[in-house]
């Protein structure tokens, strides 16, 4: 009717709708033709409200087939893509892509825990393979959980010695006793006379009881877990990778067991 009398007041008494809407509509119709004519979306160009993009809703999701929680997620966003969520956004969407839950060992028996009061009062010690040829060695502190980690060739007592040395020069607290496992790298006469040159005390676990050294054993399962599972261990550059994992893990990561505290927060 337009098109035919060119009279906008005309077609718009007779249809019954407003100027607006006919130039609306006119111009759809001498963009697109007809099919402009159809009803158009009306999601907002802009969300300011809404927090997850879907390429971020994507990495939660990739990292979740790593099997992560909430938690872990939550600091692997921070480290690998300088993106920060809380844990109920997280959830959040977990529960919207119907992600299942974490598999988890069954345990028969769940051995009681114990924190130490003061920094540095127990550092827990052990050695982890990382591949041939690397060796992870790793001391954390039993009240804050700070970390100090390096790389060696092999599992002997001049690169123990080496560890201690780089364990207490970084630990932002003096040593009193260091915790070990009976492995051989640690009895070795040569690491017992320095620990005694040092005043560091010497404790090795009783045998058949790796829940005393939990704590060292569930900051190298975080490494596996987080760090290692997103590098190659035949990179060249894998001991800076790890000297900046080590930072981040103090400084920035959050803990469960600190409630949700960093190592380096505990100290305040």
């Amino acid at each position: 009717m337009y098109e035919t009398t060119h009279d906008a007041g005309l077609v718009c008494r007779r249809c019954g709708i407003s100027r607006p809407t006919l130039r609306k509509w006119w111009n759809r119709y001498r963009t697109d033709g007809f099919e402009g004519l159809n009803d158009a979306s009306r999601r907002p160009h802009r969300s300011p409200t809404v927090k997850v993009t879907t390429a971020e809703e994507q990495w939660i999701m990739g990292l979740r087939r790593r099997n992560l929680g909430a938690r872990r997620i939550q600091g692997e966003l921070r480290r690998e893509h300088h993106f920060n969520l809380s844990l109920a956004t997280i959830h959040k969407v977990l529960v919207k892509h119907k992600a299942k839950p974490l598999l988890k060992l069954k345990r028969k028996k769940t051995p009681r825990g114990y924190v130490r009061p003061i920094p540095g009062d127990r550092v827990q010690m052990d050695t982890m393979k990382i591949a041939p040829g690397i060796y992870q060695y790793t001391a954390v502190d039993d009240c804050t959980r700070y970390k100090v980690l390096a790389l060696f060739q092999r599992r002997i007592a001049a690169n123990t010695l080496t560890f201690i040395d780089q364990a207490i020069e970084e630990m932002p607290f003096p040593i009193q006793r260091i915790q070990t496992d009976r492995g051989r790298e640690f009895f070795a006469y040569k690491v017992q006379e320095y620990l005694m040159e040092c005043g560091v005390k010497f404790r090795p676990n009783k045998p058949r009881s790796p829940h005393l050294n939990g704590k060292v054993e569930r900051a190298q399962k975080t490494d596996l877990v987080e760090f290692y599972a997103t590098v190659d261990p035949a990179n060249p550059r894998l001991a800076r990778l790890l000297g900046e994992w080590q930072h981040f893990y103090n400084w920035f990561r959050p803990h469960g067991g600190l409630k949700g505290k960093t190592p380096h927060g505990a100290l305040l």
